[in-house]
């Protein structure tokens, strides 16, 4: 398994249990892969965008470090795009 980051830019006004759910969810996309999270913490909250990401001016960026199968990515990113609560999410891996 390969380790990778990913950071996600989240709508910035969700409320703290609407938050917790999407922070579990994101984690479950991974371990449901045959992943594993090994870190996960919010970058910042409310950062400004420098143009708007589905009508949003302003996201939550949230930082996760994980390990999964190269083959897996896909379908952690497809599960990503679904959310409507997510903006945008960059995968990239680590050496």
């Amino acid at each position: 398994m390969k380790k990778y980051e990913a950071m996600f830019i989240l709508k910035p006004d969700l409320n703290e249990e609407a938050k917790k759910a999407l922070l579990n969810q994101i984690g479950e996309a991974i371990t449901k892969n045959g992943g594993s999270v090994t870190q996960g913490s919010i970058w910042t909250e409310k950062k400004k965008l420098y143009f708007p990401l589905k009508k949003q001016h302003e996201g939550l960026y949230y930082l996760v470090n994980f390990n999964s199968p190269t083959e897996a990515l896909v379908k952690i990113n497809h599960a990503y795009k679904l959310n409507e609560d997510v903006l945008r999410v960059l995968i990239t891996a680590k050496e």
